[in-house]
């Protein structure tokens, strides 16, 4: 059966406590906690998704400790970990698997890195190719996989371009978190046909709705973050698609839409979900 967590970019006015006991009252069964270091002087910003987000823990082994304590504490499994890797940086790889190994996780989030002025693709294809590599070395050395994104503004912004960077490597220590939300922005592909592709590699699934919007003044529409129930995803399609491959992982709620409180969202989604599962799955 498909389990519910959250990603906690989402929840940036929320403490990792507070967070973790409104999961439990809510029934989620997991967490991917964000870790990245907020600078000082942004710690008195007013809370945010990617500015001072009060639902982060800093890379280091005290905040590993933390972050397990506080899951276990609340009954959470850990699923994943929401780092911000920078393709390349191997040293930060080797830091969040440690960190990984400490709270339990069993795995963490790179980047493939964006399609950078003055590269080509292939150059980029390349670099990121030779970064996995070694991101897969130290994965069998510390027993943790790498998850890339399919995420817009990215070289993995579909299905079958996250397919070709990690077709070559170990689906055991590399894999690939689909996100239908981001292909709204970019990306899109028939859900099954991406699913089937990704095959092995599907290790994650992350959760949330888009929609255009148009100017008043007509132009180019843009892509903006929307509640679940009221976007451009098709769950009946997506999750159709998850059951016809056999897909009973986690199901990872990432929701940016802001027109609940943080609280409120977790409820309402989940009572979402829990009734599109029980449509499909049976």
């Amino acid at each position: 059966m498909l389990k519910l967590s959250v990603f906690t970019v989402m929840l940036p006015d929320l403490t990792p406590n507070e967070a973790a006991t409104a999961m439990r009252d809510y029934g989620y069964e997991g967490i991917e906690w964000r870790v990245k270091h907020i600078p000082p002087a942004q710690r008195s910003d007013p809370p945010s998704f990617w500015g001072n987000n009060l639902c982060t823990f800093d890379m280091t082994s005290t905040e590993a400790t933390r972050a397990k304590a506080v899951a276990v504490e609340a009954g959470l499994e850990l699923v994943n970990l929401g780092t911000y890797i920078d393709v390349g940086d191997l040293g930060t790889v080797e830091a969040a698997m440690q960190f990984a190994q400490t709270c339990g996780s069993p795995q963490i989030r790179v980047s493939p890195g964006s399609l950078d002025a003055g590269m080509s693709y292939e150059a980029c294809f390349e670099r990121a190719r030779t970064f996995l590599s070694g991101t897969q070395d130290l994965g069998r050395q510390y027993n943790i996989k790498s998850l890339v994104e399919i995420h817009h503004k990215t070289i993995t912004p579909s299905a079958s371009l996250a397919h070709r960077l990690v077709s070559s490597f170990d689906p055991d220590f590399i894999g690939v978190i689909h996100d239908a939300g981001n292909m709204i922005h970019e990306g899109f592909e028939n859900y099954r046909l991406g699913l089937e592709l990704l095959g092995p590699y599907l290790a994650h699934v992350h959760i949330k709705n888009a929609r255009y919007d148009r100017p008043a003044e007509g132009g180019v529409w843009q892509g903006q973050w929307s509640p679940l129930e009221d976007g451009i995803v098709n769950w009946d399609d997506l999750f159709t698609a998850l059951k016809s491959i056999g897909y009973i992982g986690w199901l990872g709620l990432e929701n940016f839409s802001q027109v609940r409180s943080s609280r409120a969202t977790l409820e309402h989604d989940a009572t979402f979900f829990r009734e599109q599962i029980a449509r499909i799955y049976g």
